[in-house]
């Protein structure tokens, strides 16, 4: 704590002091997800980011190790378009207005999503899916072609990388934006996307909502929901699910219920990670069809006064 700026100290304490009890199973694995980074680091300090992916993908596989490179980019270089994120939304949106759809993309896939989404939503109805689309399908971004953007979009630039690649994009990225862009412009896109390429829409649909996101569903749409989902895949998703969700839960179900579950969940003994997942999607697929017909709400999507909720 000595080494940390009086900010991160201040942070750290906070976070600190609300954590509460944490989980065995959940401990281990952030030990284990420090340790992949620790290891990370250390490759890409003896040899660079190509000895580093290559010793992690021996140690990890190819798909953990994109992760871990991922999740490290942060400090393996300099943040890209960085003077941007410092911009308000509708200023950037504006400066980029007239940017090709690819430049576009390449941008977003760098903001954080809910500055993404509002610039997404400024954009033409005709541009959009399109961007969608590039995002969903972008890897990885030579460095040369990002200094290029920069130089276009800054006669300065902001960053300059001297080696390797940066990691943006991707599907789970565009869930990120589409989820807090407005229902009608979501809908639009989603519905361009499934004449387009049905397989990514598909893909898309399935990380937009996740079960973690139930705590943003009104009190009632939960009750109603928890009247079409049968009481085995209840018990099986909440077997794996944080406590933020448990809560959720369990305060819109009668005591009787609620010990009812408590037990089949504490009778279960392990259980396959696979099985709870497919418990859970089904749980997603419940809400969002009820969200669809208009019978619950979810809480802190994007949208104006029109999606304001009225008591």
């Amino acid at each position: 704590m000595g080494s940390l700026t009086d900010d991160e100290v201040d942070q750290i304490t906070l976070d600190i002091s609300g954590l509460g009890v944490v989980d065995a199973d959940l401990k281990a694995s952030v030990l284990d997800e420090f340790l992949q980074m620790a290891v990370a680091k250390r490759f890409v300090a003896q040899g660079g980011i190509d000895m580093a992916k290559d010793m992690l993908e021996k140690a990890f596989g190819a798909e953990r190790a994109f992760e871990v490179l991922n999740r490290l980019q942060s400090s393996l270089q300099e943040v890209p378009f960085q003077f941007l994120k410092k911009a308000d939304a509708g200023q950037i949106a504006s400066f980029i207005q007239d940017e090709h759809p690819q430049t576009v993309a390449l941008i977003l896939a760098h903001m954080n999503p809910p500055t993404a989404a509002i610039i997404l939503t400024s954009m033409p109805q005709a541009v959009q899916t399109d961007v969608i689309m590039r995002i969903a399908n972008m890897d990885r971004t030579a460095p040369e072609i990002v200094r290029e953007v920069e130089r276009v979009l800054e006669r300065k630039l902001s960053s300059v990388f001297s080696q390797g690649f940066t990691f943006a994009g991707g599907v789970k990225d565009v869930a990120e934006i589409l989820n807090r862009v407005e229902r009608t412009t979501e809908k639009t896109i989603m519905a361009d996307l499934e004449e387009r390429d049905p397989e990514l829409a598909d893909e898309i649909g399935r990380l937009m909502f996740t079960f973690d996101d139930l705590v943003y569903v009104d009190d009632s749409g939960i009750q109603k929901a928890l009247r079409e989902i049968e009481s085995k895949d209840l018990a099986l998703a909440l077997k794996a699910s944080s406590e933020e969700v448990g809560n959720k839960v369990f305060k819109n179900m009668s005591e009787r219920a609620r010990e009812m579950i408590r037990e089949e969940i504490q009778f279960m003994g392990p259980v396959r990670l696979r099985n709870v997942e497919e418990a859970q999607q089904k749980i997603v697929a419940i809400i969002r069809r009820l969200e669809e017909s208009g019978e619950l709400i979810v809480q802190g999507r994007g949208g104006g006064a029109a999606d304001e909720i009225l008591v």
